[in-house]
């Protein structure tokens, strides 16, 4: 038998729980995607440091630092959101 929250969905077809499990994907992904261009971006400065920094070397690093912070810090943020709302729903018996 399925069980039912307080307003009287399932789990799988509870409309909040569809969209946080929605949520935690793209979080993921943004993480994952992320953390990778923040290694490129240290691996691009540790080989524009060995053959010599140009102005392009520069902005690729920089660039790809941007990109990790842009996507990090809001997936971070929202993956901690999403664990801590699962946490007080089973906390709650939801």
């Amino acid at each position: 038998m399925a069980e039912h929250t307080q307003s009287g969905h399932t789990p799988d077809d509870d409309p909040v729980v569809r969209r946080r499990r929605q949520i935690e994907r793209w979080t993921l992904l943004a993480n994952r995607i992320g953390y990778l261009m923040l290694a490129l971006a240290m691996a691009l400065f540790v080989i524009a440091f060995a053959v010599g920094f140009s102005a392009a070397m520069a902005t690729l690093v920089i660039v790809c630092l941007v990109v990790s912070f842009v996507l990090l810090a809001p997936s971070i943020v929202l993956g901690y959101a999403v664990k801590a709302a699962d946490r007080d729903d089973a906390e709650r018996g939801l």
